[in-house]
């Protein structure tokens, strides 16, 4: 089949593969022209293992195009995935400027009855919207087709998120759509749920909803394990046993970021406020994400005994390992908390990069991590990134001004660090 991927971010790109990969002609169809020329290039432009190999392998088989022109691309598609952004407004709700100048667009180039796939992440009702958009920007009627078909993948690891799903999710009011939606998939081998557009679409964000409170849960209740001197990480594990529970997301830390958790939870706040019915519990859960790294710059403040003038080592940037994102990374507000006490801050990621803003206080980059650290009055570890597990730590003890070692992610051995001369201290861990 003749496949059109409208957006070629994150999800956009790999779906494009994972299409392909399928068997599917595909094009990628993006307004952004540098980043089709440098994925046609065979150049992937975000961070994500292994899948630039991927792309080069399907550009070379010639089933994978890039390309910015809609018309011609549109008008020999026969199904269209929409996977373009959906950023917070300044209230919170999702911004649908990008959705609907795609459903225009399809509207104004179709030229056959066309299935439409939305994996954008959208408010309930978006999907009957999108039908609307396309029909009335239809210089004819043309039958279109549309399925809400929400995507959980997860950065650092989408391709195996791709091809091995927990579940697919359809909405559609067509069988016939859902029945052709499942065919463009196959081979399958998890469930799939068919339902009502409005379902898949709550689905999406019930579902961020719940694994963001899984961390706020934990991260509150290290806070009280502080108090008691109990380890968290062994209550952790103790009650991850519990097949009810589960370990996934229950580690605790310095807070949840990337542009899903905060994003959709606060969508879903939205929605809530929106039709009078409070969410209370997604209210808490959003309230400790927001003052969990203040919480864990605590540690280290009390730890120093103030910050001005202080040199502090900051490790990781992006929110968590195996990616470059840096939105909404709780590392970021910690490092701009330093840096507004007056603390002079050094940053080291081995993938990600410090995004410049207009502020006269900014911190010093490092292209290690052991450069960041000599001569460091204090350190804090703020993305579990395996490189930083590797490291000398012994070494590096020895380099460091004084041994203060905030293990943000509880990360490292707490005993082994003690050992080795630091004063250590995690989240919930003493």
């Amino acid at each position: 089949m003749n496949v059109v991927v409208m957006g070629t971010g994150y999800v956009g790109t790999t779906m494009a593969l994972l299409l392909a990969e399928r068997g599917h002609r595909v094009t990628g169809l993006d307004k952004d022209l540098d980043k089709i020329g440098r994925l046609q290039s065979g150049s992937l432009y975000f961070h994500e293992p292994g899948m630039e190999r991927i792309l080069r392998q399907y550009l070379h088989r010639g089933s994978l195009t890039f390309t910015g022109n809609a018309e011609e691309a549109i008008a020999h598609a026969e199904a269209i995935f929409i996977c373009v952004g959906t950023p917070a407004l300044p209230d919170e709700t999702p911004d649908l400027s990008y959705v609907r100048e795609a459903s225009a667009m399809i509207g104004r180039h179709m030229k056959s009855h066309l299935l439409v796939v939305v994996k954008s992440t959208v408010p309930v009702g978006t999907s009957e919207n999108i039908a609307r958009w396309i029909r009335s920007a239809q210089p004819e009627p043309l039958e279109v087709d549309v399925v809400s078909n929400p995507e959980f993948l997860r950065e650092g690891s989408a391709w195996q998120d791709a091809t091995q799903p927990d579940r697919i999710i359809i909405g559609a009011r067509n069988p016939q759509a859902a029945w052709r939606l499942r065919n463009l998939y196959e081979p399958i081998y998890c469930p799939v749920l068919v339902t009502d557009p409005s379902t898949a679409e709550m689905v999406k964000y019930a579902a961020n909803g719940f694994l963001a409170a899984k961390i706020s849960f934990i991260n509150e209740l290290s806070r009280l394990c502080d108090k008691l001197n109990i380890n968290v990480d062994e209550v952790s594990a103790g009650i991850c046993y519990d097949s009810r529970i589960g370990p996934s997301l229950m580690k605790a830390g310095i807070g949840y970021g990337g542009s899903c958790f905060p994003k959709d939870v606060s969508a879903l706040l939205a929605t809530a406020k929106q039709h009078n019915c409070r969410l209370s519990i997604l209210e808490r859960v959003v309230r400790v994400n927001e003052t969990q790294p203040g919480y864990v710059l605590d540690k280290l403040i009390r730890g120093l005994g103030g910050l001005d003038g202080k040199t502090v080592a900051v490790l990781g940037l992006a929110f968590k390992p195996n990616t470059d994102d840096t939105r909404e990374s709780p590392s970021l507000r910690i490092v701009r908390g330093l840096l507004n006490r007056r603390a002079k801050v050094r940053v080291h990621d081995p993938v990600a990069k410090w995004p410049q803003a207009r502020s006269k206080r900014q911190p010093e980059v490092c292209a290690a991590a052991e450069q960041a650290l000599a001569g460091a009055d204090a350190a804090i570890l703020c993305t579990d990134w395996p490189e930083y597990g590797r490291l000398d730590w012994g070494s590096i003890r020895k380099t460091m001004r004084t041994p203060l070692f905030i293990d943000g992610r509880n990360m490292l051995d707490a005993e082994k660090m003690k050992s080795l001369g630091f004063r250590y201290e995690g989240v919930g861990i003493q």
